[in-house]
């Protein structure tokens, strides 16, 4: 299984960095996009990498903000085969708070029609290899960065939210913006024993330009350090202060930027 990380917020090489996310994977059954970022980054990228996006077999979006599925209607043009795998509740009206009104950070409901687009609700199997994971209870270590998104006016439960499961000789657990909280994922994710974790911890606030409390952090390393056989890779909305922090604390916590490349092989 390889990763390559294809939108990411900073980039250590030549790729463009964009604030979004979208993974392009490699497994033994499957060319797979997890999420595509917000625009043409994914595109411009994909080409630097000398990445075919027209081979690309199935595509799972982690929620419904733009940042993360923006390209999605761009994509369908490129690619005439992959299904997108989306949750029903990620074409609710998802909104983001700023100061007095609330701008649209939600996708364009006219692709629910789309054929290609599998509306899936809650836990769903795709295949024996890769399965789709909801987080129902996100009560531990919430993030004060959510305070500010809202669906359909109301604060966001993230119901509409999946982690994506990938089990061949080793298991992969990848993660879009963990609004659910990395420890709730974790928790909800433990009995299928992922050697892998990888994507964002939403612990900056990019309207308030804030990373989350040392308080929050702290509570965070401790559930973490239960898991010293998985190695953590965050991105994206963890932040900088707060993945130096889990760093320190965490030594199989590493950061994956644009352009990036995993090669992930089984536990001995």
């Amino acid at each position: 299984m390889k990763i390559t990380a294809l939108v990411e917020n900073r980039s250590d090489g030549e790729l463009k960095p964009k604030h979004g996310l979208s993974f392009f994977i490699q497994t033994e059954k499957h060319t797979l996009l997890f999420d595509v970022g917000p625009d043409e980054t994914l595109f411009e990228n994909a080409q630097k990498k000398g990445i075919d996006l027209r081979e690309v077999d199935t595509v799972v979006i982690s929620h419904g903000h733009l940042d993360h599925g923006g390209a999605m209607e761009q994509f369908l043009r490129v690619n005439t085969k992959a299904k997108i795998y989306v949750q029903r509740k990620a074409f609710d009206r998802h909104t983001c708070k700023l100061l007095f009104f609330q701008a649209n950070v939600g996708f364009n409901r006219k692709l629910m029609k789309n054929p290609r687009i599998v509306l899936v609700d809650g836990d769903y199997q795709i295949d024996d290899e890769l399965s789709l994971l909801i987080v129902k209870d996100s009560a531990a270590c919430r993030s004060g960065a959510n305070d500010v998104l809202y669906e359909n006016g109301q604060k966001d439960n993230f119901l509409h939210e999946q982690n994506l499961l990938i089990r061949e000789k080793t298991t992969a657990l990848i993660v879009g913006c963990g609004h659910t909280g990395i420890v709730n994922i974790m928790q909800t994710a433990a009995a299928f024993e992922p050697a892998y974790c990888i994507g964002g911890y939403h612990l900056y606030d990019p309207i308030k330009k804030k990373s989350a409390d040392e308080s929050l952090l702290c509570e965070i390393a401790e559930h973490l350090a239960a898991y010293p056989q998985v190695q953590f890779y965050t991105c994206h909305c963890t932040g900088q202060t707060s993945f130096d922090y889990l760093a320190a604390k965490l030594p199989n916590m590493h950061y994956f930027s644009c352009g990036n490349e995993i090669e992930l092989v089984s536990r001995i």
